[in-house]
């Protein structure tokens, strides 16, 4: 009998830890903050396919493009999905990477190649070493950027190198690019310019879920200029969901109504946060390493070979801290995500304090 994967991230969903260092974006908006009066006079009926006009109209906005090419789905995983399953066949991606992403490709059984990137090379993705995976067959490359679990970006530059050498191997191929936490910047450091621009063969996934706060919304999109796969995602989407919620798509388009002050302080939280992290790896530094995010509420940590990895696990675990594990990512398994974005920075520092506990009774 088929089953889907059953992956240990999903044991983030469970009740939160004493000190929740596993999550991967920061903290959650509230319902209180989205309602308006005009919401109760909401009809509860049906969605569209292609999701609610004035909230595609927002995200194409943001993006430069029209409406009518973007497709609301039911979170950015649902997008990811549809076009796994409307381009399968050979697809070329990265490892580590966020494992929904890796196991919707298998469950429509592509064919998938490797482009490893890893700790020592500082999850830095390559224009060559995508090339080198390349064939005559590959119908989908797919990239996050920031990648999750490292927070490290695909600068623009390169993935233009990516297309340019996939114009050339395979030119009927897409490339895909995850932006889920492309808007999470560090106080006044720069929001990284969106990947759509490279021309109508890269289309772009996205969600309200990382960078907004509104997860519980299950809001994402795809976008592409490529109207016929415009065309082949609308029936694809009504096929498995038929519509997004319009509640959702109405809580949706409020948060857009106030994206610039939600994203303006949690720019501000994150960089505190990062600041606060950054100063313990360094007073830590005997023990661990990390590679330092360019964007988002993550990072990855790894131990150093004084600290014994089964010893470390076992007090994190007894001192209530939790955390991303890297072989959940298909990382080396003395690496682990560490999420300091969710936590306020007084509850951070304390996490923190906790996590030390753990390394040092590793030594």
């Amino acid at each position: 009998m088929p089953n889907f994967p059953r992956h240990q991230i999903m044991s983030l969903t469970a009740e939160q830890a004493r000190h929740e260092l596993g999550e991967s974006y920061g903290p959650d908006l509230r319902l209180a903050d989205l309602l308006t009066p005009r919401l109760g006079e909401l009809e509860l009926g049906y969605g569209t396919a292609a999701g609610d006009v004035r909230l595609r109209s927002a995200i194409a906005e943001r993006h430069g493009v029209r409406a009518d090419q973007v497709v609301v789905t039911v979170g950015g995983m649902h997008g990811i999905f549809l076009l796994a399953y409307l381009l399968a066949g050979e697809v070329v991606t990265t490892a580590p990477e966020f494992p929904m992403t890796r196991s919707a490709f298998e469950t429509v059984g592509a064919s998938v190649r490797v482009v490893p990137v890893g700790f020592n090379d500082g999850y830095r993705v390559t224009a060559e070493a995508v090339r080198a995976q390349l064939t005559s067959e590959t119908k989908l490359v797919s990239l996050a950027t920031p990648q999750n679990p490292s927070g490290v970006a695909v600068p623009l530059a390169v993935l233009r190198e990516i297309v340019a050498a996939m114009e050339e191997v395979c030119p009927a191929a897409y490339l895909m690019v995850d932006e889920t936490y492309r808007t999470a910047a560090y106080g006044e450091e720069p929001v990284a310019e969106t990947a759509l621009g490279l021309g109508s063969r890269v289309v772009v996934v996205g969600s309200l879920s990382k960078c907004h706060g509104a997860a519980g919304l299950r809001i994402g999109w795809v976008i592409s200029t490529d109207d016929s796969l415009v065309e082949r995602l609308l029936p694809a989407k009504f096929g498995t969901v038929v519509s997004a919620s319009p509640v959702c798509e109405a809580l949706a388009v409020r948060v857009f109504e106030q994206e610039s002050m939600i994203l303006g302080r949690r720019r501000t939280w994150l960089a505190e946060n990062l600041l606060i992290t950054q100063d313990w790896v360094n007073a830590n530094s005997r023990l661990v390493e990390w590679v330092r995010p360019d964007a988002g509420a993550l990072c990855v940590v790894r131990l150093k070979a004084g600290v014994d990895l089964g010893r470390f696990k076992e007090t994190a675990a007894e001192v209530g801290v939790r955390l991303a594990d890297g072989d959940w990512f298909g990382d080396e398994p003395r690496v682990f995500r560490l999420g300091f974005g969710y936590l306020p920075a007084a509850e951070l520092k304390v996490a923190l304090d906790a996590l030390r506990e753990a390394l040092v009774a590793g030594t």
